[in-house]
C-alpha cells in the first residue's frame, strides 16, 4: 500500500495507474462498514484495477456548535485496516494540503441539501460537496463508493456529479449493521451504555414502518407511526422522520407503482446524533 500525504504524490501514483481506479472517501475512524465499502471497491476495480481510500476530517462540513476536535482519529488502526483490505493508495492529507490559507471557492447544491441534515446543520453540504469535488479532482477515479447510511449525502453527491459532469460512476453500498440492527457509525463509540441499549430501537421503528408500507399503509400514516415509535425511545430527541422519494428527497403524498420510497430519520440519543434510513416496499 502506498501512503500519500500530498496531491503531488497522488498525481504521480495516478499517472502510473493504468487500470480502473475505484475510490472510497472517508473521514477515518474506520470500522466494518468502511471495510465493506473497500471490499466493494475491490470487486468493482477487478484484478487489473486499483482501490484508493482517503482519510480526511474535513473542517468545512462541521458547524460552529459541532466539536471538530472530538472527532476520532485512530490513524494507526485506520492504516492497518486499509492494508489488511488490500488498498493500493491511502491518501491522508492535512488541512493545509487541502485548503489554502486564502481559500475562497466552494461548491453548493441548492435543492436536495436544503432539508433534513442541511436544515439541521447549515453549511454542512457545502463542505461535503466542496471536499468531495476536490478529492475527485485529485484522485480522478472511474468509480466512487459511498455508504447508504448517509442517504441524503449520497443523493447530493450524485446530483453534483450529474450537474458538474464529473466522469465518475457513483455506487451506493447498503448499510452495514450491528447484530442488533444499529447502523455502524464512527460516532457509535460515543454512545453511553444506556443509550447504546436503546439505539437498536431506531432500526426497529424503520422495520415496522416497512412492514406497514408493504401492507398498504399511506405515507402520512407511516410518518406518524415512525415519529411515534422514535419518540417513545427513552432519552431520544427526534430531529426528523420523513417518507421521501429516494432520488429527489421530495415528500410523498401517495404511493404509486413507480414510487421508490425511503424513510429517513435522525435521532439524538445520549448526546450522539444517529442517522438511519430504509427503503420501503410498496404494496402493488
Amino acid at each position: 500500500m502506498i501512503t500519500a500525504v500530498t496531491t503531488a504524490a497522488v498525481s504521480q501514483w495516478r499517472r502510473k495507474t493504468l487500470g480502473k481506479v475505484v475510490f472510497v472517501p472517508t473521514m477515518g475512524a474506520l470500522h466494518a462498514g468502511h471495510a465493506a465499502l473497500i471490499r466493494r471497491a475491490r470487486r468493482l476495480a477487478g484484478k487489473d484495477g486499483a482501490v484508493a481510500v482517503s482519510i480526511f476530517v474535513n473542517p468545512t462540513q462541521f458547524g460552529p456548535n459541532e466539536d471538530l476536535s472530538r472527532y476520532p482519529r485512530p490513524l494507526r488502526a485506520d492504516e492497518a485496516l486499509c492494508r489488511s483490505e488490500g488498498v493500493d493508495l491511502l491518501f491522508r492529507p492535512d488541512i493545509r494540503e487541502m485548503y489554502a490559507s486564502d481559500f475562497s471557492v466552494a461548491v453548493s447544491e441548492k435543492s436536495l441539501s436544503l432539508r433534513f441534515e442541511g436544515a439541521e446543520r447549515p453549511g454542512h453540504f457545502d463542505g461535503v460537496c466542496t471536499v468531495v469535488a476536490m478529492l475527485f479532482q485529485i484522485i480522478r477515479p472511474d468509480i466512487a463508493v459511498f455508504g447508504e447510511k448517509d442517504w441524503q449525502q449520497l443523493a447530493v453527491v450524485r446530483r453534483m456529479v450529474r450537474d458538474l459532469k464529473f466522469p465518475i460512476r457513483i455506487v451506493g453500498h447498503p448499510i452495514v449493521r450491528e447484530e442488533d440492527g444499529l447502523a455502524l457509525s464512527s460516532r457509535n463509540r460515543f454512545l453511553p451504555p444506556d443509550a447504546r441499549m436503546m439505539a437498536p430501537r431506531i432500526f426497529q421503528a424503520l422495520t415496522a414502518a416497512a412492514m406497514e408500507a408493504e401492507g398498504g399503509a399511506k405515507p402520512a400514516s407511516l410518518e406518524r407511526q415512525l415519529r411515534r415509535d422514535l419518540g417513545r425511545i427513552p432519552g431520544a430527541t427526534l430531529s426528523y422522520a420523513s417518507i421521501v422519494e429516494e432520488t429527489t428527497l421530495e415528500p410523498i403524498g401517495r404511493f404509486t407503482s413507480e414510487t421508490k420510497a425511503r424513510a429517513l430519520v435522525a435521532v439524538k440519543l445520549g448526546g450522539v446524533r444517529l442517522l438511519d434510513n430504509l427503503a420501503l416496499p410498496i404494496a402493488r
